[in-house]
């Protein structure tokens, strides 16, 4: 039987909700040296960042302004914590 480990979020305004994860799962996923914290931040960023494209890209009629610039910021995050673009990470550009 597989035990789990438990991973904690904090939002800006200092609430907090926590997931819980199969242990081993981050290490499968991991880069060497990579902390376990930055192996959940980061795939918590592509998974926002997932579906911020989905919502702005993949929704049927036109998008409100305030979307488009959510993306936009979004994948320029993306881009900084990855160094390379969402588009050439996925193989997926519009």
């Amino acid at each position: 039987m597989v035990d789990t480990e438990t991973y904690t979020i904090e939002g800006p305004n200092g609430d907090t909700d926590s997931i819980e994860l199969p242990e081993g799962l981050v290490d499968v996923l991991s880069e060497q040296g990579e902390s376990p914290a930055t192996v959940v931040a980061e795939i918590s960023l592509l998974s926002f960042v997932q579906r911020a494209h989905t919502i702005v890209h993949h929704a049927e009629g036109d998008v409100p302004d305030d979307l488009l610039e959510i993306n936009e910021k979004a994948e320029e995050l993306f881009e900084e914590r990855f160094g390379v673009s969402f588009a050439e990470a996925t193989g997926h550009d519009h």
